[in-house]
């Protein structure tokens, strides 16, 4: 498997690819169709063994905020199809552990846990397959979404905190995690349990990232000693 780089990570924009059938299909499916077709990572992705074109999107992460050291225990929460998992092993993890609530084919050299991460029992498991806590924390997971921007965002952002909550029980200190939001901004309870837990905390846009897609990624590095645990607010 060739590992993809940061900006330059081998997606070169070709020409565009026609739908040339649309019998049966809707107008938002011919869409999606065309933009799979046309889009460079999802073809990159293809010919580089990266089981989604999101791996592009952990590889700039990483290659801006250097977050998967050499010997990294990292958790990968929401993980199928695997890409992140990936990418995470190819940059030098040494124990990687993936959850999801559905089943996923195996990634070499990592483990695949089928769970639920906002279980408080799951964070034993985790520690225990890592061998220890994590040094990474890593959620690209996403809601369904509804079309109606103050929901998505409502439900992004519940997920997000609930993985914040399992990040501050697996999390060694100094670790990191990374989520997934949508532009609209973090909420303001969740930015100030991380600037208290974490001693930076930034957003991010990966080029990956689609264009006029509303992601967006939060990074929180240097997980401080004593942060606020599960359940408990950033303030005081």
């Amino acid at each position: 498997m060739k590992q993809g780089g940061g900006k330059g990570s081998g997606a070169p924009r070709g020409l565009a690819v026609p739908v040339h059938s649309t019998r049966g299909r809707s107008a938002a499916s011919q869409r999606w169709l065309a933009r799979q077709l046309n889009d460079p990572y999802v073809a990159a992705a293809k010919a580089q063994g990266w089981r989604s074109r999101a791996a592009f999107k952990l590889i700039e992460l990483d290659e801006r905020f250097k977050l998967i050291r050499p010997g990294a225990r990292v958790v990968d929460l929401g993980a199928a199809p695997g890409g992140w998992t990936q990418v995470a092993l190819k940059r030098g993890a040494g124990s990687v552990v993936a959850l999801d609530l559905l089943p996923m084919d195996p990634v070499p050299g990592a483990t695949v846990l089928l769970g639920d991460f906002a279980d408080a029992a799951v964070a034993a498991q985790v520690e225990a397959a890592l061998g220890g806590k994590a040094d990474l924390v890593l959620s690209d997971m996403a809601p369904n979404t509804t079309g109606h921007a103050a929901t998505d965002h409502l439900r992004i952002m519940a997920l997000a905190e609930a993985a914040l909550d399992f990040a501050l029980e697996v999390l060694a200190e100094g670790g990191s995690f990374v989520a997934k939001v949508f532009q609209g901004g973090s909420e303001r309870e969740m930015l100030a349990r991380m600037k208290q837990a974490f001693g930076t905390v930034r957003h991010a846009k990966p080029p990956a990232s689609r264009k006029e897609s509303s992601e967006l990624y939060v990074v929180a590095r240097s997980k401080s000693p004593s942060p606020c645990g599960r359940g408990i607010g950033g303030g005081g």
